[in-house]
């Protein structure tokens, strides 16, 4: 029995009826949504579950290679200035020692020329990696070691001599703020929004709150730590890599090293959490050159402080949120503005204002972000760039507006939700928040809540509700490609440059193709995370499933179109078109006359083939040029203060969403409550602590950088109302980021209903609750 088998055995199957007559982009109803299949949203288990509990998934720290050499990092002490002195001779002779690489010795090296790299890098930085000897973060690599053993570099690299001549740097915020902000861009959108005089109707308005709220600088704790096993073969390159962006890496890494892209490959089966911080950062770039230097394999693995030295992750924030309602409790205006920092090499703003600009109606808006320079590592995309950190602002304010009016938030959110999209006017795609907030209401048993703090005491501990809204825009990348073959037995394979980072794309994948073409499931073989296969899509904002998907319909409807033109005539499906047809029973048959069908093997055989194989390329990506597209929901806590101590606790949270369709209920469910469990720990643990005296990050590991442990994760309920969005690949929209969002302002609400005390500044901690 397959892996796949074994991992669909047991599974429930479920009949889900789909709305009809839906489209995807283009006009071409799309069967996937038109028709029901037992398979779409059936929690189907991974079909990589069984390898990764049996230790049998190879990571990219786990490939054996003939003469392996293991590299270890040394890492800058200030935030600004040059190498002054730099002594290798101790190093080089310790024991085991193939090769200390600095940038004397280093090959010469293009800047890396990363994803949404203009005019700076977003991704990480646009720097050259070990070309000079100029220094720019505290934890900048300036000396790489190479050794026989993992042991034997560590040990090799304390014996690295280096002085510094430390030039002036800017290491606080304050600082920043004193030479100035500039405005931003996020994907090439400047971060800038205005309708009407927002500042006049807010002094107007009867009702109106006016906050500044604070988020801290959080850092990326995937459990894999980052890691590539490289190698080369004459001038070409091949990397395991940990990455979500197989092909941007591998084109990137021909730019630096002045390649053609097919002489680069970069392959990544399996990655252990990524969230955004799994992309291209110079410990690559550096095993790669080390590599071509020794003349040998090199496995680099980041210690868990290396990867707080050597990778990005979310910039701090501060935000003024002023909302103006009138009588009715109507939105008259909602401002959100602020500042957040970023390097000098970068220029990744994060863009806190992507809530604001679709969730609530309002009569004017005044929507901006500022950004300030610091010597810093450079920021990066994290789980919901924007959208994490900008809803804890705006979803506390909504929630102190609702106090003033005496208002109950639900209430006061329902109230205010447009009816098309507020700051472009376009119609929504599907929009369907006040039912979730209705069904999680229901289930979560809102109209228990007191609408007055300090009212429900038990023991020690004040009880309170809170509740936020969650929302995500849709996306889809172009690039996306398929390929697809089927053989006389119905034996299905599909190709494609995805990646797998615990979300389950293989399983879903897997899913669609079976229900699109009519076979079993565990004869769907979903081959992915390699440079070499067709695409070019990576692994974020929530749009790989819609990607990928997107391709798979087309590579699906050329492979129809192939069978019925090679093989239909004389057939009972001759002259049929492929969206005509639909797969049933490893067979194809006319959609409204199940009669008329002939089989696969039947139509290869008459093709004069064992075999049928197609590229499908998915067309551009449209949709949200015609509409306003976006994945929402409702998140409900409830949380305890200790009268005595002033700890908070979270004791339940429930999340009702609503994302289109769920092509998998099992890990749909992980993917959101996954999430959830990355706004609690952002709304009550989790900060980098930033040295201002020397821009150094002081708790660089997991004991003090606090993450949610078991005991700090209460009972999760997910629910979603599983409407289809007739302008979506499969009517699904994305949903491995929406639940880090509205998170963190339920717990804080949540927690000022409990106990009086409205923190406005990450994270929520006792202390701030004992004032």
């Amino acid at each position: 029995m397959s892996i796949l088998q074994k991992a669909v055995q047991g599974a429930m199957q479920k009949a889900v009826e789909l709305a009809p007559d839906a489209l995807i982009p283009g006009g071409v109803p799309d069967p996937l949504i038109g028709e029901k299949h037992e398979l779409i949203g059936a929690p189907v288990s991974r079909v990589d579950g069984a390898l990764k509990v049996k230790g049998a998934a190879p990571f990219a720290a786990e490939f054996p290679l003939e003469a392996m050499t293991y590299a270890a990092l040394v890492y800058s002490t200030i935030p600004k200035g040059r190498i002054a002195t730099l002594d290798t001779t101790e190093a080089e002779r310790a024991p085991g020692v193939v090769l200390v690489m600095t940038h004397r010795n280093a090959p010469r090296m293009k800047a890396v020329p990363m994803f949404l790299s203009q005019p700076k890098a977003a991704g990480g930085d646009s720097l050259p990696v070990f070309q000079d000897d100029t220094v720019h973060w505290n934890g900048q690599p300036v000396a790489l070691v190479l050794a026989e053993t993992q042991e034997q570099a560590d040990h090799a690299k304390s014996l690295v001599r280096i002085t510094y001549d430390e030039e002036s740097a800017v290491t606080s915020l304050a600082a920043a703020k004193a030479r100035g902000a500039e405005p931003t861009a996020f994907q090439g959108e400047p971060q800038h929004v205005a309708s009407g005089d927002a500042q006049a109707a807010l002094a107007a308005s009867p009702y109106r709150v006016d906050a500044v709220y604070h988020t801290p600088m959080l850092n990326h704790n995937a459990i894999e730590l980052h890691a590539a096993t490289v190698a080369w073969h004459g001038d070409e390159l091949r990397i395991h890599d940990a990455t979500q962006a197989v092909a941007h890496a591998a084109w990137s890494l021909a730019q630096v090293f002045g390649l053609k892209e097919e002489q680069v490959r970069v392959t990544s089966p399996f990655v252990g959490g990524g969230f955004g911080g799994k992309t291209l950062w110079q410990h690559q770039v550096l095993a790669a050159a080390a590599a071509k230097l020794a003349g040998r394999p090199v496995r680099i693995m980041l210690s868990r402080e290396g990867v707080y030295r050597v990778v990005g992750g979310r910039t701090l924030t501060e935000q003024r949120v002023a909302i103006g309602a009138d009588e009715a409790g109507r939105f008259t205006a909602l401002i959100q503005t602020g500042t957040v920092a970023m390097t000098p090499q970068n220029n990744m703003p994060e863009p806190f204002i992507m809530p604001a600009r679709s969730l609530y109606a309002a009569g004017t808006f005044e929507l901006d972000v500022q950004a300030v320079r610091m010597n810093m590592l450079a920021n990066t995309f994290m789980r919901a760039p924007g959208e994490a950190v900008g809803s804890f602002a705006l979803e506390c304010a909504i929630d102190e507006l609702a106090e003033q009016l005496r208002v109950d938030p639900v209430e006061l959110r329902r109230r205010n939700d447009p009816d098309k999209d507020p700051t472009t006017g376009r119609p929504f795609s599907s929009h369907h928040l006040v039912e979730a907030y209705r069904m999680g209401a229901e289930r979560f048993g809102w109209d228990q809540r007191h609408g007055q703090p300090r009212m429900r005491q038990e023991g020690e501990w004040l009880v309170g509700l809170g509740c936020a809204t969650a929302t995500y825009p849709y996306y889809r990348m172009p690039g996306g490609a398929a390929r697809i073959s089927i053989t006389r037995d119905a034996r299905v394979r599909v190709d494609v440059a995805a990646h797998e980072m615990g979300m389950g794309t293989a399983t879903v994948n897997a899913q669609v193709v079976a229900a699109r073409l009519g076979v079993p499931l565990e004869h769907v073989t979903v081959t992915y995370g390699d440079s070499a296969l067709p695409g070019t899509v990576l692994a974020g904002g929530s749009q790989q499933t819609a990607s990928i998907g997107r391709a798979v319909v087309a590579a699906l409807d050329a492979l129809f179109t192939d069978l019925l033109r090679l093989g239909g005539q004389g057939t009972l499906v001759e002259g049929l078109h492929f969206d005509e047809v639909r797969g049933v029973d490893g067979a194809l048959c006319k959609a409204d006359d199940p009669a008329r069908r002939a089989s696969y093997a039947e139509l290869l055989a008459r093709a004069g083939k064992d075999a049928l194989e197609v590229i499908g390329q998915a067309p551009p990506p449209l949709e949200t040029r015609h509409w306003s597209m976006h994945s929402t929901g409702a998140i409900f806590c409830e949380a305890r203060v200790n009268t005595v101590t002033g700890e908070p606790r979270v004791t339940r949270l429930l999340g009702s969403f609503d994302c289109g369709r769920i092509l998998n209920a099992k890990t749909a469910a992980s993917q959101f409550r996954g999430g959830m469990i990355m706004g609690l720990g952002m709304a009550l643990m989790e900060e980098t602590l930033f040295d201002e005296r020397n821009g150094r990050i002081m708790n660089p590991n997991l004991a003090d950088y606090h993450v949610p442990a078991h005991l700090d994760v209460p009972a999760i309920d997910v629910m979603w109302t599983d409407i289809p969005d007739p302008h979506a690949p499969a009517g699904a929209r994305g949903i491995g980021e929406i639940g880090i969002t509205g998170t963190a302002a339920a717990v804080a609400n949540a927690i000022y209903n409990a106990c009086g005390v409205r923190v406005r500044e990450l994270p929520i901690t006792l202390d701030k609750l004992l004032g």
